[in-house]
Parts: structure tokens; sequence; C-alpha cells
């Protein structure tokens, strides 16, 4: 027999996630290896986890997630991004107090370009009166 499977696609900066929700008891790996193990700092955890303390579903799903690209912070909300689109197609009732906590919108935030004749997006070299 089959097991429900419920999927969902995260992005985040230069980051994207794939997740895949199946029911059981909590256990959260991503790109093979457990949560702790790949996210080492608790705040990068608990913003992982916050779709499920929101929808209160801790602990009633195995979380695979799959992300490339970015750094752990975008990899992070990435995941968060993609658990909160799969909880969707678990309940659709769960958009009301996603959508109020702000986790199924797109955080489009991106890093500024480098323009020409500037050390970085932003910082002009020291101006020299004389």
């Amino acid at each position: 027999m089959a097991q429900v499977q419920y999927f969902g696609t995260g992005r985040r900066k230069s980051s994207s996630a794939r997740v895949i929700l199946t029911p059981g008891n909590g256990k959260i790996t991503i790109n093979g290896k457990d949560i702790a193990d790949y996210l080492t700092y608790d705040y990068l955890q608990t913003i992982v986890k916050e779709p499920l303390v929101v929808t209160d579903t801790e602990g009633a799903y195995d979380i695979r997630v799959k992300v490339q690209g970015g750094g752990f912070t975008g990899q992070a909300g990435a995941a968060r991004h993609g658990i909160a689109r799969a909880l969707l197609q678990v309940e659709p009732d769960f958009r009301a107090p996603l959508k109020a906590a702000g986790l199924l919108t797109r955080d489009q935030r991106m890093k500024e370009r480098m323009k020409p004749g500037l050390k970085k997006a932003r910082k002009r070299p020291q101006f020299s009166k004389r």
C-alpha cells in the first residue's frame, strides 16, 4: 500500500527547496541529514519548524527536504516556505493561520547587483576634495 505524500516547493534568496510530507512521527531530514546535523544553529531550526507550530501539527508528519543554492539562512527560509505550501495540500483550512503568520508569501528580497565604479552595490570610493 502506497503511503500518502504531500509536496511543496519553497524559495528564498537564491535557495530552492523541494519538500515531501508523509504522515509519521515528526522526523525532519534535509539533504539526507537530520535537521540538527544540517542546521547547527537553533534559530534556523525554529525557522524551519514554524509552519508546523502555527498549524499545531508538530510530530504528525515526517518531512524530507531537498534544498540547493544559497547559504544556510536562505535554505532554512526556503524549507519553511515549502513546508507551508505542502501543509496547504494536507488541509486547506490551514490557509488562514499560515497566511496570518506570513508563511505563504515568498520573501522576494535579493542581493543587490554591483554597480560600475563602486566597490560593492552601494559602497563608494573615498571622496577626495583635492
